[in-house]
């Protein structure tokens, strides 16, 4: 590594017992990076900037936030109410929770779409399945803590799934609560791994990042860079490209904040916890839909597994799906630029996880469409799940041995030279 091009004695001294300054220009500045990356590749680093706004937010509601059953709803109002700009904390930690995962689902997606958890980046992609396990444990644990009538009723019964275990269940149900029912212990496990896991999270983050400079980054092509011909530093050319999609990533973070705060959010969270009252509907968080879908999709039972148990294997098992994946997809070509029918059945697999949250937002016996009485959204449900478990168990593998690949261009710089006339003056000369 070579050593930073600064003037500076001070840093200098410092690099020279401490080479962090060297550590940073090769890794965020002399980075080798694929010279066709496009703005899909922009959520990484938006992901771990929402992630800083979630934790230095958090920190700071913490600080205000009283974990008891008595006084957390209370807590929660005195934030929006009498804390200089507490009100605009909350609904930026509130909306910051929909933002990260609308963030990493996008990022996730786009993995799938070019490949990116194929060798030799299959411990990436894992690293990457871990987090978003990491991120949503800690968002359940982050949407009881306001104490209000779904977070209250929402706990009770996702904890609850865990008793569909056999021999384990009820034992590992009392310790989630700290008791027999969801209360004061609930909330304060609760609050302590909510502040806990982002923490968490970051040294997760850290590994992946570690991996990704190990194993490089993945391009829109799929194909390896060849030489420094198909490569650029990190900076300036994708800090720039990075700051210019944080900016717009803001506005519409912003956009929401200010003018739609509780867009995400249930009315009946603004309710203090009600025991006793139980709400209509129990609706989880937006980005939980599909996963409440597919457990929801489940009444009958399987042999000697009953339904509720089928249904929580069913649902740990769709993000489960997601690490064995590497090995599932039998082509070897990455993109799916070059892989037509694959192409075709991944903006199925989109329009399918969507209908799984359509799913989960509606009551399970509901009419999808007035008038069709034999169509519910059960019915749906069951559909899409049967589709979403076919897709990455069945039609990956076989798409991946029967389907015929378009060519693959020779480098990263072929397609971007082609109908310039940079390669023929290359070829003359």
């Amino acid at each position: 590594m070579s050593s930073p091009t600064t003037s500076s004695k001070l840093i200098k001294w410092i690099d020279e017992r401490l080479p962090i300054f060297t550590f940073m220009q090769h890794e965020l500045q002399d980075y080798p990076t694929p010279k066709n990356l496009n703005y899909w590749w922009n959520f990484g680093s938006l992901a771990a900037i929402v992630l800083v706004i979630m934790m230095a937010t958090g920190i700071m509601l913490a600080m205000y936030y009283t974990a008891n059953a008595d006084l957390a709803f209370d807590s929660v109002e005195r934030i929006m109410r009498d804390i200089n700009y507490g009100w605009l904390l909350r609904y930026i930690h509130m909306n910051g929770g929909s933002m990260f995962f609308i963030v990493v689902y996008i990022h996730l997606f786009r993995g799938l779409y070019y490949g990116s958890y194929k060798s030799p980046r299959e411990l990436l992609w894992m690293i990457g399945v871990v987090i978003l396990v990491l991120m949503m444990a800690t968002a359940f644990m982050g949407y009881v803590l306001p104490w209000g009538q779904m977070s209250f009723w929402g706990a009770t019964v996702i904890t609850n799934l865990f008793s569909a275990i056999p021999v384990v269940g009820k034992a590992i149900v009392t310790w989630l609560w700290g008791g027999f029912a969801v209360g004061e212990p609930t909330l304060n496990r609760f609050f302590s791994l909510h502040y806990l896991f982002p923490f968490l999270i970051l040294g997760v983050v850290v590994i992946h990042m570690v991996a990704l400079h190990t194993t490089k980054s993945n391009n829109p092509l799929g194909i390896d860079p060849k030489g420094p011909q198909d490569t650029i530093p990190f900076h300036p050319y994708y800090t720039v490209k990075d700051y210019f999609g944080l900016g717009v990533f803001l506005i519409v973070f912003a956009a929401f904040v200010f003018f739609a705060p509780n867009f995400f959010g249930e009315p009946d969270n603004y309710i203090r916890a009600n025991p006793m009252n139980t709400p209509p509907e129990i609706v989880p968080e937006w980005y939980f839909l599909p996963y409440y879908a597919i457990l929801r999709s489940i009444d009958f039972n399987v042999f000697f597994v009953p339904a509720k148990l089928l249904g929580v294997i069913l649902m740990f098992a769709s993000i489960l799906v997601l690490f064995v994946l590497p090995w599932l997809d039998t082509s070897k070509v990455r993109s799916a630029r070059f892989r037509p029918i694959y192409k075709q059945f991944f903006w199925l697999l989109i329009v399918d996880a969507v209908v799984l949250g359509m799913v989960g937002a509606h009551p399970p016996n509901a009419l999808v469409f007035e008038g069709i009485e034999s169509l519910r959204w059960i019915l749906v449900g069951k559909v899409a799940t049967a589709y979403y478990f076919f897709h990455f168990l069945v039609l990956v593998p076989l798409i991946g041995k029967l389907e015929r690949p378009k060519p693959l261009p020779n480098s990263i710089s072929e397609p971007i030279l082609a109908g310039t006339g940079a390669a023929k003056t290359k070829e003359s000369a």
